[in-house]
């Protein structure tokens, strides 16, 4: 076991990695993340690893669906899981007390799933309505539906739903083929913030976690081994009918991946020009001075070997060419000229504030330590990212604004 400050680290003899923060809350929060997701299906497969999310909560070798969920509620725990385009999530938040039972009902879920025939079609149901529900909300799908134009012709352009059709072919051999080649204990990471001490945890894990090892232990971080490296792609434009009140509409491009030295310095020009703040560029451009809009917002989304950032919007379709001349101008101001020192001094300010806010909430701080194990095989705290955001200059924020937001490469979606 290593350990820096209250973080603990260490691996099992078969390749699975443990990241423990010690805290002194009354509440455990821990999960498993495993490197495997939408991008990792076959084409024809579209939506298996979200279906696997679903599926492994009907029961497992020693516990029935119910079962498994009042051995963690019962206790006013709650258990919880999501599936991206890179990885599939299995998580939980438990009285303290209760952290080691939750331990062995996570290993269940992912090495010990049945998949009962009855239970996983009406499954099938339940997702397929989450598909209608999600085709029903325009702001969520065309973060998709971006994704799509983006990635063209890539895994990544996938749906992590699936479709109705790609659906209903899903079953059981698929479900065990799909977690037998990418449910790899070296592609997983275990994470907990906890008041437990971290021998107590790897006590648990060592009892409860044992998948056979793989001969991959020597890993010391995800690769994407068996993954297809997206090209350097080509801006499109696409108009799309949606029977909606509004015109909606995405626009960006490609952009930094994990672990890229300029990342940071993207957070930051993403948080200034459309993050959670009423005092972005864009908020206040299109809707405090201008009224054009509800809802403006800009996201920066790294991947383990690519990732893109956009800008979406929702507005009257009269005002549609008008609000896009407005984000295309705040981003080429950003081209232009590097912020003045008074302005950077605020962005930083800014996002160390929210960053700290954010790392009240253990939830999002333990989710936010597996991801950063799981590609970097270590887990700094905000603190010290805090300190590694001080150090961005004037240059970097304005090199990678040259860069990323360069007009040739920004692809357009719009719902109309």
């Amino acid at each position: 076991m290593k350990s820096t400050g209250n973080t603990c680290y260490h691996r099992l003899p078969n390749g699975l990695r443990v990241v423990h923060r010690q805290t002194q809350l009354p509440v455990s929060y821990m999960g498993i993340m495993i490197g495997a997701g939408t991008r990792d299906e076959e084409v024809h497969e579209s939506g298996l690893a979200h279906f696997i999310e679903h599926c492994v909560f009907k029961g497992t070798e020693r516990w029935s669906a119910r079962e498994l969920l009042r051995r963690v509620e019962d206790v006013g725990g709650e258990l919880n899981a999501y599936t991206t385009k890179e990885e599939t999530v299995f998580y939980a938040a438990v009285p303290t007390r209760y952290a080691a039972r939750t331990i062995e009902v996570l290993s269940q879920m992912v090495l010990h799933p049945v998949f009962p025939t009855e239970e996983v079609e009406k499954e099938k149901q339940v997702i397929a309505e989450e598909i209608e529900s999600y085709n029903d909300s325009p702001s969520e799908l065309i973060y998709d539906d971006f994704e799509s134009v983006v990635f063209a012709g890539h895994p990544l352009s996938q749906p992590i739903l699936g479709t109705k059709r790609s659906l209903r072919a899903l079953n059981k051999k698929k479900a065990q083929r799909f977690m037998e080649e990418r449910y790899l204990p070296d592609r997983m990471v275990f994470f907990s913030v906890s008041a437990l001490p971290a021998a107590r945890v790897l006590y648990a894990l060592e009892k409860y976690w044992q998948p056979e090892s793989t001969g991959g232990s020597g890993v010391t971080c995800l690769s994407p081994t068996g993954r297809t490296v997206p090209g350097s792609g080509v801006a499109g434009e696409m108009n799309m009918r949606r029977h909606t009140h509004q015109a909606h509409v995405m626009l960006g491009g490609r952009a930094y991946p994990i672990g890229h030295e300029r990342q940071l310095a993207m957070y930051l020009l993403n948080n200034l020009l459309g993050g959670g703040s009423l005092s972005s560029r864009l908020n206040l451009s299109l809707r405090e001075q201008r009224g054009l809009v509800y809802t403006i917002e800009s996201t920066y989304t790294p991947l383990s070997d690519t990732g893109y950032w956009s800008v979406y919007f929702a507005t009257d379709e009269s005002e549609r060419e008008l609000c896009e001349e407005l984000v295309r101008k705040e981003l080429r101001k950003l081209q232009l000229s590097a912020l003045t020192e008074s302005a950077l001094q605020r962005a930083k300010c800014q996002l160390q504030g929210q960053m700290a806010v954010s790392a009240m909430n253990m939830e999002n701080n333990a989710l936010a330590m597996g991801k950063l194990m799981l590609y970097h095989n270590v887990a700094p705290t905000w603190e010290e990212t805090y300190s590694r955001i001080e150090q961005l200059s004037r240059e970097e924020l304005w090199e990678c604004a040259q860069e990323v937001f360069d007009e040739r490469n920004i692809s357009i979606l719009r719902y109309v």
